[in-house]
């Protein structure tokens, strides 16, 4: 049966995106495709599909069934015409950069950025002649004022990791397409349920799979939606470098993308009533949220998501770093991992999980203070971690 789901609902396009026709025989879910390789016995058919004159597989570096599902729900979810996926999250922000550009380019972007994604633009771009201006998280003029001296991308994320700062999207990509640069926007934090960055003038959104989108901390991935020829621009890099899915993972993360609006909306909740607790605290000095009418960019949130402002904050404890290693331990219902975006709640500061590649000193540099702690709500019942914080802050 071939259903038509492009005009439907998130939570529907989360259960059948990317499932529009029923697999081969009677089952009902994605089967895992495990194998390297597809054979052909028609010659001129495998000649066709390897040139990509109709629709197969040869070799599942290049493309495999149970990837295609994955690509094929969070393009629908996004609202993009093409996606491709990848090893990991940082594989996607690696491989769709590079894709894009070349040797004597020139890439304006934020200073707030994963840690990971941080050093790949200061470490990495540089070393091969690529040059790149990092702005003020929460200054658009500045922005604006360095894409009109010319580049060829603009590379956003918002919510930040883990500072949960806010780019308006709109703004900054109408300056970007004025100059004729391409914007990339890490959409990780929001998920499709809360933002649409397609819809707000974003060529390309991408995604660490590996957090919200699977949801149970059990499957890494990573994935870029974006119009047909620049996600094939990016999967033709992509398939040469090698950092393909793995086809069980694929199977992991269509399965949790099923229940990503439900799992979602429950962890919105959870962290806009943790947020409003931990802001009304004496022993909590700031809390980042968006939700928050005291966040400085509340209103461009309010105005670019919809359905909620995420399931991640961060907050700042009185009594600094030695503040946090007395807190943490306490916590009862959260895993002390470098993770967000799971069913169970997880909880660490900067130095061991976003920005742990990061020095102390360039931490500092970018207004992460080492008392910071990034709070991942799960879905377990608001009042259970709220009775678990107040416990673990009574110390």
């Amino acid at each position: 049966m071939k259903r038509n789901v492009a005009k439907a609902s998130i939570g529907t396009k989360a259960v059948w995106a990317g499932e529009e026709e029923s697999p081969p025989g009677s089952s009902t879910q994605v089967p895992i495709v495990q194998s390297v390789t597809f054979g052909y016995e028609n010659l001129d058919e495998w000649r066709d599909v390897a040139l990509g004159h109709r629709v197969g597989h040869i070799y599942s570096r290049n493309t495999n069934p149970t990837v295609s599902a994955f690509e094929g729900k969070v393009r629908g979810l996004e609202g993009a015409e093409a996606s491709t996926s990848f090893a990991s999250g940082m594989a996607a922000v690696t491989n769709t950069v590079f894709a894009l550009l070349k040797s004597g380019d020139r890439v304006v972007t934020i200073k707030d950025t994963y840690g990971g994604t941080n050093q790949f633009f200061r470490e990495f771009l540089p070393k091969i002649g690529i040059e790149v201006r990092m702005c003020d998280t929460t200054n658009p003029d500045q922005m604006e004022e360095e894409i009109g001296k010319g580049c060829r991308l603009v590379y956003l994320e918002t919510p930040t990791n883990p500072t949960l700062k806010v780019v308006d999207i709109s703004r900054v990509a109408k300056a970007a397409h004025d100059s004729g640069a391409v914007v990339v926007t890490d959409n990780t934090f929001a998920t499709p349920v809360n933002q649409l960055p397609l819809k707000l003038g974003s060529d390309m959104v991408l995604h660490s799979a590996s957090k919200f989108l699977g949801g149970h901390a059990d499957a890494l991935g990573g994935v870029v939606c974006g119009p047909r020829e620049m996600v094939k621009q990016v999967f033709h890099y992509r398939e040469i470098t090698g950092a393909a899915l793995d086809p069980f993972a694929a199977y992991l993360l269509v399965r949790g993308l099923k229940t990503l609006q439900l799992r979602v909306e429950r962890q919105n909740a959870n962290a806009m009533k943790i947020a409003e607790y931990l802001e009304e605290h004496p022993g909590v000095a700031e809390v980042h949220y968006p939700g928050l009418g005291s966040h400085p960019q509340h209103d461009v949130a309010r105005r670019q998501m919809h359905g909620g402002y995420g399931g991640v904050l961060s907050f700042v404890l009185k009594g600094g770093y030695r503040a946090v290693r007395r807190f943490l331990p306490r916590l009862a219902l959260a895993h002390r991992a470098a993770n967000l975006g799971a069913v169970e709640t997880t909880v660490g500061p900067p130095s061991t999980t976003s920005h742990v590649e990061v020095s102390a000193r360039n931490r500092a540099a970018m207004g992460i203070p080492e008392a910071l702690v990034r709070y991942s709500a799960g879905i377990e019942d608001a009042d259970d971690l709220l009775s678990d914080l107040k416990r673990a802050l009574s110390v």
